[in-house]
């Protein structure tokens, strides 16, 4: 079976320049918060180190996909992408986690912070994570993976306010428990976005229908082609983001088999948009008796 490159696959070149970017910016913002003394500016470079790991998974998972199928992976390696997915957003529960410690540590000792440059580089990180944003946004749509990334970019967006605003504070009235407080809401927040792509990972891994597609309907609207007796073995899974399939045994009138399998693959394709259809047809010979006439692979 032959498909299309798969949804993350047209977001490469994006995800390059995201990479580049965090990359970079990750050492000029762990080199200031440690020198400034800000955990909110250290946690938001170690989340922004997670993400350089995350977004390089991201690369090398849709680099693995491109790899040709072969006899013992006769789908290819799609599922490369959804368990970058999944691995990402376990990577981000653990930096919310470590965060969430980390801060427990500062709300009992308070530490001071050297405000001004923590703002200067909070203030760059924003501008550096909104562009990422701008670039990994349409892809997050359509592709787990680039989702992935794209909550981690977000989560360093996240940050970057956060790190602005708790120096904003300690400015204004001085209260060093700013710092502590918003990376915890920070972590918090991060956490709560990250657990979709968790719930969406796991199905699509375990075969899951895809969300957007009523199996009761489908079969329905199999069964109302002319020519069908009955609908069987119906099945709709997803390989990797924009790769949905479905196979069915379809139990048809004798004697016109070919024009119901048309009339099936476009149904298929025009309503519910799945152009990959292995459907068995089942001709009906008599009460109760049907005898397997042909498979369709486009």
């Amino acid at each position: 079976m032959r498909y299309a490159g798969s949804a993350a696959g047209r977001y490469r070149h994006r995800l390059v320049l995201v990479s580049i970017l965090v990359a970079l910016f990750m050492v000029a913002e762990a080199a200031t918060g440690y020198l400034a003394g800000s955990l909110s500016l250290l946690a938001d470079a170690g989340h922004m180190l997670s993400d350089v790991q995350g977004l390089g998974l991201a690369l090398l998972a849709l680099w693995w996909a491109t790899r040709p199928a072969h006899a013992p992976h006769t789908y290819g390696h799609y599922r490369a992408e959804v368990l970058a997915a999944l691995a990402n957003g376990l990577a981000l529960f653990g930096v919310a986690g470590y965060i969430i410690y980390e801060a427990y540590g500062r709300f009992q000792d308070p530490q001071t912070v050297d405000a001004l440059p923590v703002l200067a580089v909070g203030g760059l990180g924003l501008l550096v994570n909104l562009s990422s944003m701008a670039l990994l946004k349409d892809g997050s749509r359509d592709s787990l993976n680039i989702k992935g990334a794209y909550l981690h970019v977000l989560g360093d967006m996240l940050g970057s306010l956060g790190v602005i605003a708790s120096v904003a504070i300690i400015l204004a009235v001085g209260w060093l428990y700013a710092d502590p407080l918003f990376s915890v809401l920070i972590a918090l927040f991060l956490a709560v976005r990250t657990l979709p792509l968790l719930r969406d990972s796991l199905h699509v891994l375990l075969e899951g229908t895809p969300a957007h597609i009523d199996t009761v309907v489908m079969e329905k609207a199999l069964r109302q082609v002319p020519g069908v007796v009955g609908v069987h073995d119906l099945h709709v899974w997803t390989i990797t983001s924009g790769m949905d399939v479905v196979s069915a045994h379809v139990t048809v009138e004798a004697g016109n088999s070919h024009e119901v399998l048309e009339e099936l693959q476009g149904a298929l394709k025009g309503r519910f948009g799945l152009c990959h259809s292995t459907l068995q047809l089942e001709e009906q010979r008599e009460e109760g008796a049907t005898e397997c006439v042909c498979t369709f692979l486009p």
